[in-house]
């Protein structure tokens, strides 16, 4: 089976496993994915993520986290799609819920999260909403 998008992919196994209460997630590795994966570990949406080799392309367990019974990923969305790509500039990023939530933007320094391309002055790709 030959995936389209693979970040739409891991963020739908993300949802369902919210749903589940699963503590833990095994994802497919790719360095997008890790570095979504350590965006939300630093801004405390998972507790942890640790990544496992195999022979092929490596997945990466990421250690999901709950306070009050309640998880922290409220919601996960895909925005930029491989038949629609969205792209801001600099000025015009977007605020996920008046800041309270996260956008992570795909940048010519790597992906990074709204803020940071705030403080930066730059803009890029949408890849998605957190909150």
């Amino acid at each position: 089976m030959s995936r389209t998008d693979l970040i739409a992919d891991v963020f739908t196994i993300m949802r369902n496993a919210i749903i589940l209460k699963r503590d833990t997630v095994d994802l497919p590795a790719s360095n997008n994915i890790k570095s979504i994966i350590a965006i939300l570990k630093n801004n405390e949406y998972i507790d942890n993520f640790k990544l496992i080799e195999d022979k092929k392309q490596g997945l990466v367990r990421v250690y999901l986290k709950y306070t009050a019974g309640k998880p922290a990923i409220r919601n996960i969305k895909r925005i930029s799609k491989p038949g629609l790509r969205v792209y801001v500039p600099g000025k015009k990023l977007p605020s996920v819920l008046r800041g309270k939530g996260l956008a992570i933007i795909s940048t010519s320094k790597g992906v990074i999260t709204d803020k940071e391309a705030r403080e930066q002055g730059v803009g890029g790709e949408v890849i998605g909403y957190v909150w």
